[in-house]
């Protein structure tokens, strides 16, 4: 893999994404794309007073206004999205960062990030978009549509972030997370960081195999870590242990159901993104 991919959109979510990508860019030693997707929009959607527009010429003349307000909206959102990527540039530049590159598309959110993410060894995006700033406790309607299409980890990045310093490797057994348990063992991104592995639930034999499993797992890769038990459910537990060790990195299998049974029973991934404040590494 040969470059971090991060997305970033007008929201102020974007800040975090390029911290979190200058970041990992050190850690990898890979360089950075941006990447900035532009959607569709509806012209009739910016007008408030096409209720009245009737009869034949009217809608010709309201088709021409229309179309001339589509191009309009086009190329100033082109402008916008330029002046993006440029400051972004900048601030990665800034920080370090080497080899940045900037990439302007037009097309679905979820369609781009599959297409460029083929030379990704991480994907970082934010947990809201620009429509989302004041919907705190929501996702971002293209977050899980990432996060379950994505070939690639997925770096979740909070609206603020800390300096980290530690990983938190949250267990418990299932396929993904087993995966989640495997990058950490072998990626550079855990270099030198201080490891906790935590599962949650009820004590016992299960949870201190699963624990003693995954420390000697990392242990094999090199890498010392900390098992710690903690009783309750995952997204109230584990959200606990992150909060009493602040610089924390979550990491966790990424939507072990299908999308329908999430749907009626809820999805574990789902909240712990919701009650999470810091930046979650999702594992597929």
């Amino acid at each position: 893999m040969t470059k971090v991919l991060a997305c970033i959109d007008a929201s102020s979510y974007a800040t975090s994404v390029t911290t979190l990508a200058a970041w990992a860019s050190h850690r990898l030693r890979l360089p950075v794309e941006i990447l900035h997707v532009l959607q569709r929009r509806d012209a009739a959607s910016t007008r408030n007073d096409l209720s009245g527009a009737i009869g034949l010429g009217a809608k010709g003349d309201l088709l021409e206004e229309l179309t001339r307000i589509s191009e309009s909206e086009g190329r100033l959102a082109i402008e916008r999205g330029r002046v993006l990527l440029a400051q972004a540039e900048e601030w990665l530049a800034a920080a370090g960062a080497t080899g940045v590159s900037a990439v302007l598309r037009h097309g679905g959110i979820v369609e781009t990030i599959a297409d460029r993410e083929a030379e990704a060894e991480l994907v970082v995006i934010g947990k809201r978009g620009a429509s989302g700033q004041f919907a705190t406790e929501h996702l971002g309607s293209k977050l899980e549509r990432v996060a379950r299409g994505s070939t690639r980890p997925v770096l979740v990045a909070p609206r603020q972030v800390a300096e980290i310093d530690t990983a938190v490797l949250a267990v418990d057994g299932s396929p993904s997370a087993s995966r989640a348990l495997d990058y950490v063992s072998r990626s550079k991104l855990f270099e030198g960081m201080e490891l906790h592995v935590v599962s949650a639930g009820p004590a016992g034999a299960k949870q201190d195999d699963l624990l003693a499993g995954a420390v000697a797992r990392l242990a094999e890769s090199g890498r010392k870590a900390v098992p710690f038990a903690v009783p309750g459910r995952p997204e109230e537990a584990i959200a606990a242990h992150i909060e009493r060790n602040p610089g924390s990195l979550l990491v966790m299998g990424s939507f072990g159901h299908a999308p329908l049974r999430a749907l009626i029973i809820g999805s574990t991934t789902t909240a712990m993104l919701r009650t999470v404040h810091v930046p979650i590494l999702l594992v597929r």
